[in-house]
């Protein structure tokens, strides 16, 4: 199986989280394309939207966003790379905080 890494930090990336109105610091996170982010969204029950939504509201779906990561999408993400990629995400359903840059 291929692998794909976490992107580690040196300088911690800043999200807004509307929400808990506030930012959120993360030192790790994951570049994922535009596309594969679609067909994550696409394939997520209504349910697992509403969480996801609440987590980035007001988030754009495009290249060069910046999402909020929670241990949910991690699996969700983990799942899809597996299945239909044939990859493996190192490190990134040990339950740590991180981001995803649609790029």
């Amino acid at each position: 199986m291929n692998q794909m890494t976490m992107i580690t930090e040196t300088t911690p990336v800043n999200i807004q989280h509307h929400t808990y109105k506030r930012e959120c610091r993360y030192t790790r996170g994951v570049h994922i394309p535009l596309l594969d982010i679609e067909n994550i969204l696409n394939s997520m029950s209504e349910d697992v939207i509403a969480y996801f939504e609440f987590h980035n509201i007001a988030k754009e779906i495009k290249q060069g966003t910046f999402l909020n990561g929670y241990s949910g999408l991690a699996t969700i993400i983990s799942d899809y790379y597996k299945r239909k990629k044939g990859t493996e995400i190192l490190e990134l359903t040990n339950g740590r905080d991180f981001y995803v840059k649609i790029i």
